[in-house]
């Protein structure tokens, strides 16, 4: 069950005591297809006032608003600088050509030799697992990305795979999207099951963020063919700021782990989310209580539509020079920036 602390989401007293409150559905497919799509209900489940429609509706045009039930309760009612909230509500400056934001800024374009399937980086291939996500993040670096041209059927799929059996440096795949959780499990597992039956394989690799924005995700049927692959399991979750983890997620978190998954986090640094050392300090220590150990923490990457958020490298420097300080190694995310055409993130 969500737990919701008294500071965060407030909603208006029923008018009659006698009203039964909506309840979360049990479904993580029934929340994903109820996920709020519209950027006026978003303000008036959040009580912002009207001055924020034009913005939430110029950003909408541009890349839709999607935002679980799940998530919107950890947001404050009226604030609209909730961390959670600046993530995901459109804004007029998102409409700004800014130079040097691209739509492609990882130039991912170059590296997809075959639909649904990335090679940037040796050892390792990532692939698109599903072209949805359960929460449009609004500093999505794939935001504009083809995914029509990248949803492959099962015979690309396997023309794909016949990459990678034909390739023994490949010893890592990864699954990402979109999110490749939004997927079914029934096709995850077909996946898995042919990843794990490629000898050189070693590792098996998820980029979500679905355990966090509706950890109900987390559940037998996907624990059962994650549990049972041979291959080692990292899920790297992508959680930004402290609010977002609440017990729901720490508990889908602990059925991740009991799995046999190593549990690690990337945030990317994002002005008005998380730009100030108390919060990346915070962060850091409820990923521990988590059972999540930090990884990167990326600077922006420069899509089209996100230059609001950019924090400066020199102050990203500064920030993490003041984590360092106060927050032991472990819990320390390493600073980067993905620069297309090298062989591996470049620490800053």
């Amino acid at each position: 069950m969500i737990t919701r602390s008294s500071a965060l989401l407030q909603r208006p007293e029923s008018p009659s005591a006698d009203v039964t409150p909506l309840s979360l559905p049990s479904a993580w497919q029934t929340q994903l297809s109820r996920a709020i799509r519209d950027p006026h209900e978003l303000c008036r489940r959040l009580g912002l006032d009207d001055s924020w429609l034009p913005g939430a509706e110029a950003g909408h045009a541009l890349f839709e608003v999607r935002v679980p039930e799940a998530f919107l309760a950890r947001m404050r009612y009226g604030d609209p600088h909730d961390p959670l909230l600046r993530q995901v509500l459109p804004l007029v400056a998102e409409n700004e050509n800014v130079p040097g934001y691209v739509i492609d800024p990882l130039e991912e374009a170059e590296h997809t030799p075959r639909p649904g399937l990335i090679h940037k980086y040796a050892g390792r291939v990532l692939l698109i697992a599903s072209p949805a996500c359960a929460v449009n993040c609004r500093y999505c670096f794939r935001r504009h990305f083809p995914y029509e041209d990248n949803s492959p059927s099962r015979a690309q799929w396997e023309r794909s795979l016949d990459t990678l059996r034909q390739d023994a440096s490949i010893h890592e795949a990864i699954l990402s999207g979109g999110d490749p959780l939004a997927a079914n499990d029934r096709q995850l597992a077909w996946l898995v099951e042919r990843l794990e039956a490629i000898p050189h394989l070693r590792r098996l690799r998820l980029h979500t963020r679905l355990p966090v924005v509706i950890p109900d995700r987390v559940d037998d049927a996907l624990l059962g063919w994650l549990g049972a692959t041979r291959l080692q399991k990292v899920v790297v979750l992508h959680i930004n700021h402290a609010q977002e983890i609440d017990e729901a997620v720490i508990e889908a978190c602990t059925r991740l782990k009991a799995a046999g998954v190593t549990l690690l986090n990337q945030s990317v640094l994002l002005r008005g989310v998380n730009d100030s050392v108390e919060s990346l300090a915070q962060l850091s220590e409820r990923l521990f209580e988590a059972g999540v150990l930090p990884y990167y923490l990326h600077v922006l990457d420069p899509v089209a539509g996100a230059a609001h958020f950019d924090v400066p490298d020199e102050e990203a420097r500064e920030l993490v020079a003041g984590l360092r300080e106060v927050l032991p190694g472990f819990l320390l995310p390493r600073l980067v920036r993905e620069v297309p055409g090298e062989s591996s993130k470049t620490p800053l």
